[in-house]
């Protein structure tokens, strides 16, 4: 191992090699730990696995679509609506059963108060299936 010092009169200057002698170490003793785990590997065992045959579940119930446009408009699936139809209408929805799912899209510049006012809103009409609607980014060109 060589160390330089700051005072070099009479000594030799510091080596810049890399010893690898501690690398080549390392790497035999890697090459034989695979070498002694790789026919492990290979060994199997047979397993007999139950067969189930489930049915898929569907959702019986279509969503309902709930839009917050730039204007601060509610469109309830399309319909423009006011703020005590909402309530009612999420009233009449957290009472569904199986109740569906409530899809919330937002123009991007709604303030989030407005969005937790619906959110609030739902959760206490008894709606416990609340989705968020979001639009993919453009995709940018590779430069």
């Amino acid at each position: 191992m060589a160390f330089g010092g700051f005072d070099t009169q009479g000594q030799q200057p510091p080596m810049s090699e890399i010893n690898t002698t501690p690398l080549v170490d390392v790497m035999l003793v890697l090459l034989i730990i695979f070498m002694v785990t790789a026919p492990l590997m290979t060994h199997t065992l047979p397993i007999d696995l139950p067969r189930v045959g489930g049915a898929t579940i569907e959702d019986e119930t279509p969503p309902v679509n709930l839009e917050l446009d730039e204007q601060g408009a509610l469109h309830w699936n399309g319909e423009l609506i006011d703020q005590p139809t909402l309530d009612s209408r999420l009233t009449a929805l957290g009472q569904q059963q199986p109740q569906p799912e409530l899809r919330l899209r937002a123009h991007r510049d709604t303030r989030y108060e407005r969005i937790a006012e619906i959110m609030a809103h739902s959760r206490s009409a008894g709606v416990h299936r609340l989705g968020f609607v979001t639009e993919a980014a453009p995709a940018q060109p590779p430069q």
